[in-house]
């Protein structure tokens, strides 16, 4: 994943709807008509928020007939859940090793 594949990812996840869709999607794949009548929007609101989600690839769509059943991308989530773990995680090659931060500027003031 490409840092601006994160960025793209964390803005999807900064919406309440978004949040929301994702843990009704946790129990398993549900049609959009599902979501509408979960979720108490529109078919305009569902289908901005999945295109939305789909676009940073946490979610998948299957037509059947006139609807739209999605799923979470477990792939895509681990991936994520990896990064999360690692920019949170102490490592040689850290960020602060590169640019050579070896003392804290508020202490020299």
């Amino acid at each position: 994943m490409v840092l601006d594949d994160k960025v793209e990812i964390f803005k999807a996840l900064a919406d309440k709807n978004r949040l929301l869709i994702l843990e009704m999607l946790s129990c398993g794949e549900l049609c959009a008509c599902d979501l509408m009548d979960g979720l108490n929007l529109t078919q305009p609101t569902i289908s901005h928020h999945m295109k939305i989600l789909q676009q940073c690839k946490l979610v998948k769509g299957r037509k059947e007939g006139k609807w739209v059943h999605y799923s979470i991308n477990q792939d895509r989530v681990e991936e994520l859940q990896e990064f999360i773990k690692n920019v949170t995680s102490f490592k040689e090659e850290c960020i602060c090793q590169v640019k050579k931060i070896e003392q804290c500027q508020c202490k020299l003031l």
